[in-house]
């Protein structure tokens, strides 16, 4: 399990385009959120990097 801190996150929209974003590096991937704390968890088969990468080009860099 990856865990990340995104603090551009701050909205219902943001959590959307950050699953979609984690779904496109992994379309299994299981995705959890929390927009208070702006975390991400995330149980992946996909890499460190390429969660990093699909994040940061959702516009939302990851921590």
């Amino acid at each position: 399990m990856y865990q990340f801190h995104v603090p551009t996150m701050t909205c219902g929209h943001c959590v959307a385009r950050v699953t979609r974003a984690v779904q496109s590096a992994d379309p299994r991937a299981r995705v959890q959120i929390d927009l208070a704390g702006k975390t991400l968890s995330v149980e992946s088969t996909a890499s460190d990097a390429s969660l990093r990468q699909a994040l940061s080009e959702a516009g939302y860099p990851a921590r």
